[in-house]
């Protein structure tokens, strides 16, 4: 059974937590004392049914203003697919939040009210989501029930996001009209709106297709530990012990150990106690290679025939996550997979102004900026573009003297 990993974004008040709740309690997925709870709480709707967002508000400051702030992580299957779901604060001050929750998912799901139709926060998140390469997107038209379930409320939100959809290169984007309160289209199909003869939005999720990148082409394994017993049973033993981040390791596949570019054959995969003859993405395995090669911990194990982009000069799109704004005479620390260096952020190209999708000129980024910049590392890193491989076209900026993270990076060209 696979996993699919989604995230729910939207403006404030157009209904994520209830959505998610309605999804949950719909569905048969809440546990017996965590629906004891739910019926004894004092927060009502309007017409005197639960409020469901109760289920992922889970701090008191979000119970208290009706928001969301933090994310909120649920779990929860059916027969036919395990499920991770992200509620993701919907406030521009959370954005940093959202890009969190996003960098890891499958698929977004962003509401829009039908009484409201598409508005900046709606495209706001929409660039998000394109900036992070999320393969499918929902967009939930919610409060259906609102406006009377009409159809043509709901063709005319369509229209205005296939418009913006198709400038964020937005290709695999599905429309629902639902009604979170109401549970329409939710689990089940709504009779209020014969018209639409679409899935129901568990339906689509169930079935929606979550692509696994098994080829060797994009094989990478950034090794985390040297295994040397040096024990007189295992005296000759030497594994590299990482986690496949993606693409498939086969035995017999010739590699090639970066920085270094030295190159070497896979004689044995080690799983637990097994060895297997392929290392899939999302494995934490043991490899040996033919050849006694000097690596360490930081280096990165590629398919020798399609190798990354190595530099030390490299372009790309930051999310500025601290408090404190950039400061382009520091030292930065950058961190990518098992590699930790040095840098400095060489050039500010411009911020996005994410509510016109403008560029603007910058100097510095402050809390929740989104823009480009150029980064020098102190050591080459062996990186895909972000587009390309995003488990290995990532990494995270790292203020050395207070060990906070401050940046989301998604590398998008080499810049020498």
């Amino acid at each position: 059974m696979d996993i699919l990993k989604f995230l729910t974004a939207g403006s404030v008040d157009d209904g994520k937590s209830t959505l998610i709740g309605r999804l949950l309690y719909d569905s048969e997925s809440i546990l017996q004392d965590q629906l004891e709870a739910l019926q004894a709480s004092n927060r009502k709707n309007d017409d005197g049914t639960i409020d469901l967002a109760i289920l992922t508000d889970g701090l008191k400051a979000e119970r208290e203003q009706g928001i969301t702030i933090d994310v909120a992580y649920k779990y929860f299957q059916t027969e036919k697919r395990k499920f991770i779901i992200a509620d993701t604060p919907g406030h521009i001050q959370y954005t940093r939040n959202m890009v969190t929750g996003a960098s890891n998912a499958d698929l977004a799901i962003i509401l829009v009210d039908a009484r409201k139709g598409v508005i900046e926060q709606t495209i706001r998140h929409s660039y998000l989501v394109s900036l992070l390469a999320l393969q499918h997107v929902v967009v939930a038209v919610n409060k259906m029930d609102m406006v009377d379930y009409s159809e043509e409320v709901f063709n005319n939100i369509v229209k205005a996001y296939q418009a913006m959809a198709a400038k964020l290169n937005l290709n695999e984007v599905t429309y629902i009209p639902v009604s979170a309160l109401k549970g329409d289209n939710i689990v089940h199909e709504s009779l209020n709106m014969l018209w639409y003869k679409g899935k129901s939005l568990l339906d689509h999720l169930e079935t929606v297709p979550v692509a696994i990148d098994d080829s060797t082409d994009h094989a990478r394994m950034p090794v985390q530990w040297i295994i040397r017993p040096q024990t007189d049973e295992l005296h000759d033993y030497r594994g590299y012990a990482g986690r496949v981040v993606s693409g498939s390791f086969k035995v017999n596949d010739r590699v090639t150990v970066l920085p270094s570019c030295f190159s070497s054959t896979i004689s044995k995969v080690e799983f637990f106690d097994k060895e297997p003859e392929e290392a899939l993405a999302g494995m934490s395995v043991t490899l040996h290679l033919q050849d006694e090669i000097d690596i360490s911990r930081g280096d990165i194990l590629v398919n020798a025939n399609h190798l990354p982009i190595v530099s030390q000069l490299i372009e790309a799109d930051l999310c500025w996550m601290d408090t404190k704004p950039m400061d382009t005479s520091l030292t930065y620390l950058i961190q990518h997979n098992s590699k930790t260096t040095r840098c400095k952020i060489s050039d500010v190209l411009h911020k996005v102004n994410i509510n016109t999708l403008e560029k603007v000129p910058a100097d510095s980024f402050n809390l929740n900026d989104i823009g480009r910049i150029v980064i020098k590392t102190a050591e080459p890193l062996a990186f895909d573009l972000y587009q390309d491989n995003k488990a290995n076209g990532g990494a995270i900026l790292i203020d050395s003297r207070t060990n906070l993270t401050v940046g989301a990076l998604m590398f998008r060209a080499n810049a020498d």
